[in-house]
């Protein structure tokens, strides 16, 4: 294997580069216009699917991902086209069983990925053991990933260790997965050297420049032999995305290492980009600038920008700093887990949780709770055992559940009726089910419309926002087109609710007077004299209600399943007693301070 072959580039700005930097929002109709010149480039890979997008195309953009993915494979056809397949955990927060993983690359594989990045986020190889050997099966590259991070349980032999599983597990190739932008240059030559000592496959750096050492550290990463680096076209680099494109490009010329991709093409893309980027103005953030401080606090790019959004959402950006520095606390008590998803948004949310509630861990996540039972892996450091504790119980639950409690394939098909017109639908309920099972039911239409558009064949009509869907879409009058945000509810009272928006990245407020409430609804509750309210503490969605009117619940019994944040928690009753009056119902989108029913007192 000769160390001085060109090296190659695998361009990120259809995932990686826009997941960074404006929280996974660009559009398919924004991507395929300058596919034409993409696919002259010479790029190894092109990276466009996996990761955040697939949630973001059904949770913010009203897009069928699956669509998504055949209409870049189209628009692609002499380019490679890689996605990020996060293990067993695929392109969600929870593990699935060997059915689902092998379906799912199956499905994949035949919309038109070519290259599967596989990664873990414990960097626990039984966790990729079954998505590389689909990959192999169907004769597609399989990527291992070596999730880098910093803490005194991780150290060069770990990820030496890791490099050569992952290499007897049949990986094509292996990267360096520097999602936060820890790498230094000096840890860079050192972890790259050692690595080629003992692994002879094509070795890729994926970095970060969050810290502003990206690109030296990718530079010192090629004078050691390094085989392929990851970049983002200029208008969507930098910051808490990558190393510019035509930077590295730049930077090889003339030398042994020479990419041999033309500026001027590149130049012309970014172009593009830079135009495209206006339009997403209301997803800007100050937080996905450079910064030194990830040394400290370790957040990756991708998470960056959307804890910004969650925390506006929650009407709480204010307190950023403050979950900031709960963040590495959080981490150090969960045992050192790398930041990067699912094990990123786990302690993310954990910590906007224990900053903006009433006490640390006053709340716990069921993510969090079934990442201390080893669903996600083993902890690669010691848990600490007070946290245990309060999400688990005194009895410290910690089983080690193998498989995820999924139910199989065809009898999710069967569950889901006419509602599912493909394998692809079932496999969509089966990642996301409470999110899929919405997007089929009340999405499609608005999919294809976006799909259409996309294409050129549709025409733009003044948005609408299906009912359960987030308010995030384009309004179109007298032939402009506005990016709207309605972020969060203020307050609400005397028949009127007010709203904190975004229309086109200027913030303002807006005041709807409200019909007369429906009878039964959270909007008319009142809580009986004596009786316990039982309240949403963030907006989010009701995913499950356990209890039933009339029901006897004791002190601690979960009563409800929230979804907030992306991460599921139980509302909890808060003394022994019985169900009164339940306002919440299964499906409902709640904003924070909701009633979602009352426990009256033991007689």
């Amino acid at each position: 294997m000769s160390r001085l072959r060109p090296v190659q580039c695998t361009e990120v700005v259809l995932r990686d580069g826009h997941q960074s930097l404006i929280a996974t929002r660009l559009r398919t109709r924004d991507m395929l216009p300058i596919c034409p010149q993409l696919d002259r480039v010479g790029y190894w890979s092109l990276e466009v699917w996996g990761g955040a997008t697939f949630d973001a195309c059904l949770r913010y953009l009203q897009e069928d991902p699956w669509e998504r993915l055949r209409l870049l494979r189209q628009a692609l056809p002499n380019t490679r086209l890689q996605m990020l397949l996060r293990g067993r955990n695929l392109l969600g927060y929870r593990p699935h069983g060997r059915e689902v993983v092998d379906a799912f690359v199956e499905r994949a594989a035949a919309n038109g990925i070519d290259v599967f990045r596989i990664f873990d986020a414990m960097n626990d190889p039984r966790n990729l053991e079954d998505a590389i050997a689909a990959v192999r099966r169907l004769d597609r590259h399989a990527q291992g990933a070596i999730c880098y991070t910093t803490s005194p349980v991780h150290t060069v032999e770990h990820f030496v260790a890791l490099g050569r599983r992952l290499a007897e597990l049949g990986c094509d190739s292996l990267v360096i997965k520097d999602m936060a932008g820890l790498l230094t240059p000096r840890a860079t030559v050192e972890l790259v050297t050692a690595l080629r000592e003992v692994v002879d496959l094509p070795l890729a750096l994926h970095s970060h420049a969050t810290s502003g050492l990206a690109a030296l550290c990718q530079l010192k990463a090629v004078e050691c032999g390094i085989d392929h680096i990851d970049t983002a076209i200029s208008a969507f680099a930098g910051g808490t995305s990558h190393p510019a494109t035509e930077a590295m490009v730049a930077a090889l010329q003339h030398s042994d290492r020479d990419s041999g991709l033309d500026l001027d093409l590149l130049r012309e893309i970014a172009r593009y980009f830079h135009e495209v980027r206006r339009r997403y103005r209301e997803f800007e953030s100050d937080l996905t600038r450079e910064d030194i401080g990830v040394h400290i606090t370790q957040v990756p790019g991708g998470m960056m920008s959307n804890l910004g959004q969650q925390l506006r959402d929650q009407g709480a950006l204010d307190r950023m700093e403050e979950v900031m520095a709960e963040i590495p606390r959080v981490r150090q008590e969960l045992g050192y887990p790398p930041l990067v998803t699912p094990t990123s948004q786990i302690v993310g949310s954990q910590a906007v949780m224990n900053v903006l509630g009433t006490e640390r861990y006053a709340s716990v996540s069921n993510e969090v709770k079934n990442y201390l039972r080893g669903q996600y892996g083993s902890p690669p450091g010691t848990v600490c055992p007070e946290v245990r504790r309060l999400a688990l119980g005194a009895a410290g639950d910690a089983s080690n559940s193998d498989l995820a409690d999924e139910p199989g394939l065809e009898a999710l098909r069967e569950q889901l009726g006419p509602l599912a017109t493909s394998d692809e639908d079932v496999l969509t309920v089966a990642l996301f089910p409470e999110l899929g099972r919405r997007w089929l039911e009340e999405g499609r239409e608005a999919a294809a419309g976006a799909a259409a558009l996309a294409t050129g064949e549709g025409e733009s009509d003044p948005a609408t926002v299906p009912a359960g869907l987030p308010a995030r879409f384009v309004l179109d009058l007298a032939g402009n087109s506005h990016q709207v945000s309605i972020d969060g509810i203020l307050d609400q009272g005397n028949g009127q609710r007010h709203y904190r928006l975004q229309i086109d990245g200027c913030d303002t407020e807006a005041t709807v007077v409200l019909a007369e409430a429906e009878e039964g609804s959270a909007g008319s509750a009142a809580v009986r004299p004596g009786a316990s309210p039982v309240a949403a503490a963030m907006p989010g969605g009701v995913v499950e209600l356990l209890v039933h009117q009339g029901e006897k619940v004791l002190a601690g019994q979960p009563l409800v399943v929230m979804e907030a944040m992306k991460m599921e928690t139980e509302l909890r009753a808060p003394h022994d007693g019985r169900i009164g009056t339940v306002w919440a119902h299964a499906g409902q989108r709640i904003a924070a301070g909701d009633l979602l029913l009352e426990v009256l007192p033991e007689q």
